[in-house]
């Protein structure tokens, strides 16, 4: 068995769960940063996800519990918690009047969200594209959701009747949100729009 105490220098390529020691640099320091890119293990894993709009899609005003855009639902008895890694939105219509563009969610231990239109395929994805496992969420363009409210901003406010010349449309949240059974979030606005949402999250077992 390998003695962890000690150091390798260079990369180490045991597969998981086997006993491997630490990784140096050339001068005996401990390497402990990414060897690949941030979410690239959990991408090979099978665990993240992603949906994506695949028409242009009118949101609905903040918090209307008759919602269309683009929500993400986790149900209820799932056995899995939805961990947003980042959600974005990206207009491509002129917004009639100054709109904020928001992340919003809710929660209900007892009412899942009613799935009205679920996302049009390719649907969910998992982000080892064709061959990863299903997700275990629910993903719609319409939906009736529970007891919302305001979760983190996206992009702030600008002219009406113009569209902003730099506009955030995607957050990195890494996992700042953990949608649980019976929780849902969703791309809101302060007044209507029109673009495409996206999210995407890492499904982990609820311990």
């Amino acid at each position: 068995m390998s003695d962890l105490s000690l150091m390798r220098i260079g990369p180490v390529l045991q597969g998981d769960g086997t006993g491997t020691p630490f990784r140096a640099t050339v001068t005996g320091a401990q390497v402990v940063t990414d060897a690949h890119g941030r979410y690239a293990e959990a991408a090979r894993r099978g665990s993240l996800f992603v949906a994506h709009n695949v028409a242009a899609q009118a949101l609905t005003v903040g918090l209307a519990t008759v919602y269309t855009g683009l929500c993400i639902s986790n149900p209820l008895g799932n056995k899995f918690n939805a961990e947003i890694l980042g959600y974005g939105f990206a207009l491509t219509v002129a917004p009639a009047a100054i709109a904020s563009i928001h992340m919003q969610g809710g929660y209900s231990a007892i009412a899942n969200v009613v799935h009205t239109t679920p996302l049009a395929a390719p649907g969910i994805q998992n982000t080892l594209l064709g061959i990863g496992a299903p997700s275990t969420m629910k993903a719609d363009s319409s939906a009736t959701t529970v007891n919302p409210g305001y979760v983190l901003p996206l992009m702030g406010g600008f002219t009406a009747a113009a569209l902003p010349a730099s506009p955030m449309v995607w957050h990195d949240v890494s996992g700042l949100i953990v949608v649980p059974p019976g929780g849902w979030v969703a791309i809101a606005a302060l007044t209507a729009v029109t673009g495409f949402g996206g999210f995407a999250w890492e499904e982990v077992p609820i311990k």
